[in-house]
């Protein structure tokens, strides 16, 4: 059996439980879809892409979590393996659906900054991992 230190099992727990979430984003874009709820193209297109991504990076991040017991990495450099990419789960959705959201919008808002946050956590999470496991 797999034994998981405390900060890789609390973090597994939180991202199980906001993988609930995803659902209900998987809803609202239902009813975007099915025309209950007005949105242009842009939009749609947005928030497709905040769902796809939630719901891929928080795989994701599980799988890094767990990879991150196989190194040697501690302190902030664990914590970044551990929790990069499930950062990226939250703040890169984030980015698609915010910058997306108001009437009419065909073009994102000064919001997709957040985009570019939560690439930048992935992109450092999935690094630090990568070299902690070579290192290890």
């Amino acid at each position: 059996m797999l034994e998981l230190s405390s900060a890789a099992q609390t973090t597994a727990g939180v991202a199980i439980l906001a993988a609930i979430t995803v659902t209900s984003g998987g809803y609202f874009l239902v009813k975007v879809v099915i025309g209950k709820v007005p949105a242009t193209p842009f939009q749609t297109s947005f928030f497709r892409a905040g769902h796809a991504h939630a719901g891929v990076l928080i795989i994701l991040g599980l799988v890094c979590l767990l990879l991150t017991e196989a190194t040697t990495l501690t302190g902030g450099w664990a914590w970044l393996a551990r929790t990069g990419v499930l950062v990226a789960a939250i703040v890169m959705p984030a980015g698609f659906f915010f910058s997306a959201m108001g009437s009419g919008r065909d073009r994102p808002s000064p919001l997709i900054a957040l985009l570019v946050l939560g690439a930048a956590f992935l992109v450092v999470g999935l690094g630090t991992l990568g070299v902690g496991l070579l290192l290890a």
